[in-house]
């Protein structure tokens, strides 16, 4: 387990917005109003129930939104990343990037659409898993991305987004990953000398979108599903990756990523982990993650039934064991590098200095 580290109250006001149906509230904060209003990256780590849904909020006020999580649970997932974006004062998610088309990804976009509209669609481009679920929940978003006034675009690995503020570059896309390294990476990685190659992994999360993006000094890396098999293409022989702040552990926390090549040549700063209780949160994961000389701290959004041993402390937790409330997590970047990671359970909040 990683040490405690003192976390202080936070000094924000919180926007709390109640969710229909639901009868709870989901409770991001907000500048006071005595405020000199500053202008930092916003992510919003929203509690989805071991699916993903990510948003960023520029600070010129775009927004995207990376997954959707589920479809049904009375619009649960749909409810709570609305009350997250009109928290950010959102009225729209300028877009969407879908990572794969398996159901805790993608399941959740019609039902996101009644609350909120979406201007531009981003993915890999075709489903590849000829599975009745993929092939349903596919169908039902290419239904959607063909309505009219919707933009798409499908990414491939090099790409570079185009939101305003901050550069989201695209490092796997459909199962190929960038061709040659990003300008701060293209080192030998050792851990490639001593790890075996994985088992090629033929479903859509080996297909996943995944993005480094890069805000001034500070870098968060999101690939959604992608597997072991596809972060060694990334990190072996070469890291086309390079140093990253921030990790969103990728699958949930699910042991089939996260391997040791990619985590000690990305040498994360810290992780956030967007598990379920039964879902993600796989003891492996935690183990690769800890034996990083570098990780100051784990994040997670849900107590791990599965890791009941590997658990951080309740102050790093979202939601701790027991009945889910659908807390988040937020993270407010700033271009030095330094940021800042409030739990809005407990309403504290853990800050961290630039690394020059």
């Amino acid at each position: 387990m990683l040490p405690k580290v003192r976390i202080a109250s936070s000094p924000l006001s919180f926007r709390c917005i109640g969710v229909p149906l639901l009868a709870l509230f989901v409770c991001f904060p907000s500048l006071a109003p005595t405020q000199t209003p500053s202008r930092p990256l916003n992510v919003y780590f929203i509690d989805v129930e071991g699916g993903q849904a990510t948003l960023f909020v520029t600070p010129g006020g775009q927004s995207l939104l990376i997954d959707t999580g589920w479809d049904g649970h009375d619009r649960r997932d749909a409810n709570r990343i609305a009350a997250a974006a009109h928290s950010a004062a959102l009225t729209r998610i300028d877009y969407l990037l879908i990572t794969h088309y398996h159901a805790d990804h993608v399941g959740g976009v019609a039902q996101l659409l009644t609350k909120i509209p979406v201007g531009t669609f981003i993915d890999h481009g075709p489903n590849r898993e000829m599975i009745p679920g993929n092939i349903a929940d596919y169908a039902s978003y290419e239904k959607i991305v063909a309505a009219d006034g919707h933009k798409h675009i499908v990414a491939f690995p090099e790409q570079v987004l185009p939101l305003r503020g901050l550069e989201v570059r695209v490092v796997s896309s459909d199962g190929n990953v960038l061709p040659k390294s990003l300008a701060t990476a293209n080192t030998p990685n050792p851990v490639c000398t001593t790890t075996a190659p994985h088992p090629d992994d033929t479903t859509e999360n080996a297909r996943s979108l995944g993005v480094k993006i890069t805000f001034g000094n500070l870098t968060i890396l999101d690939l959604g599903d992608l597997t072991m098999d596809k972060e060694r293409q990334l990190v072996c022989p070469i890291d086309k990756l390079g140093k990253t702040d921030i990790l969103i552990v990728s699958h949930h926390g699910w042991d089939h990523s996260s391997s040791p090549e990619l985590i000690q040549a990305i040498h994360p700063r810290v992780a956030i982990m967007d598990n379920g209780a039964d879902k993600g949160g796989s003891p492996l994961t935690f183990r690769t993650l800890a034996a990083s000389p570098g990780l100051e701290q784990l994040w997670q959004l849900h107590f791990s039934n599965e890791s009941k041993d590997l658990n951080q402390p309740d102050d790093f937790i979202a939601n701790p064991s027991g009945p889910d409330a659908g807390y988040g997590l937020k993270l407010t970047a700033n271009r030095d590098g330094s940021f800042a990671i409030l739990n809005a359970r407990t309403n504290q909040t853990k800050t961290y200095a630039p690394q020059h």
